[in-house]
């Protein structure tokens, strides 16, 4: 993949949660929420602070990352649907 998010934005594939619940019954599409888990899969260089210092990012590629659930934009990359969002919108790492 070819694509680099720009200053502090991060580009995640979402991980898809279970389909049966603890019990066995089976979750229809319909009823399902997105998950907002998902895996890095590029991060931007970091934003700037205002003397212009380059401020790293806390995320890299492969992290597992949890968000909230309205976070990012959706975008399709190479038929792939993905999630470009800022990193302060992530909520931490696993």
């Amino acid at each position: 993949m070819a694509f680099t998010p720009l200053h502090d934005r991060v580009l995640v594939r979402r991980i898809e949660g279970d389909e049966k619940t603890a019990g066995g019954l089976i979750i229809p599409d319909s009823a399902k929420e997105k998950p907002a888990e998902g895996e890095v899969i590029a991060v931007g260089a970091g934003a700037r602070k205002d003397s212009g210092e380059l401020i790293e990012m806390a995320v890299k590629a492969g992290d597992r990352v949890l968000f909230g659930k309205w976070s990012g934009t959706e975008v399709k990359i190479d038929g792939e649907d993905l999630l470009i969002m800022k990193e302060s919108d992530i909520l931490g790492t696993m």
